[in-house]
């Protein structure tokens, strides 16, 4: 199974940054969200804090920024294509992963017309992600394997040195561990690993 293992930008804090357009109100809120029920959530919270707006346009991207498979969008009541494809878009061309953006608009009283809604709706999401602080992140996988106790502190030495972290330890006739790394480093440990117990502990790949 390949796994992307590249670094990709997601949001580190939530934002909300409002736009006026012939005197319709665009609320653009931007959250970190790294699955659809996170999304789902979200778009609900929204809904709730704006419960008068006329519509809550969505577009979301739940992993990877160029994973087809995770994106969604939705016009909610508004002519089709005009709000959450042009949403999505400024998603895309800033290739942020993990985000979920939902403008809710408040009408003013003036038609904007198809080409003025798909501008006013991306160029709400644009500004609010100028304003978006936002974090690499550095994909990783679960390793585990099965040590002595003399060696756990070696062991837990090296991981550090690879930018592991354990997530859990089991203690028994012989300890278990469990540990995320960044996936680029995977290889480099567990041969290090193995040199350095002369064979006697082979980290395994939880994907295999």
């Amino acid at each position: 199974m390949h796994i992307n293992s590249s670094p990709y930008t997601i949001p580190v804090s939530d934002i909300e940054v409002e736009t006026v357009v012939n005197r319709s109100r665009f609320i653009c809120s931007i959250k970190h969200c790294d699955d659809k029920l996170a999304t789902k959530v979200f778009i609900e919270q929204i809904r709730q804090r704006y419960p008068d707006a006329s519509h809550h346009c969505y577009a979301f991207i739940s992993s990877r920024p160029e994973d087809s498979q995770t994106y969604g969008f939705s016009d909610d009541g508004e002519p089709s294509g005009t709000a959450g494809r042009p949403m999505l878009s400024v998603l895309q061309g800033n290739a942020i992963g993990e985000i979920c953006a939902v403008v809710s608009r408040y009408f003013g009283g003036v038609k904007l017309g198809t080409g003025g809604l798909q501008r006013a709706y991306g160029n709400s999401v644009r500004q609010a992600v100028i304003e978006l602080n936002t974090v690499e992140k550095i994909p990783t996988e679960q390793i585990n394997l099965t040590c002595d106790y003399q060696q756990v502190k070696d062991i837990e030495h090296t991981l550090m040195g690879y930018e592991g972290i354990i997530t859990q330890q089991d203690y028994g006739i012989e300890v278990m561990i469990t540990a995320s790394l960044p996936i680029p480093r995977i290889d480099e440990f567990i041969v290090r690993v193995i040199e350095l117990t002369a064979g006697r502990v082979t980290p395994k790949r939880l994907l295999e």
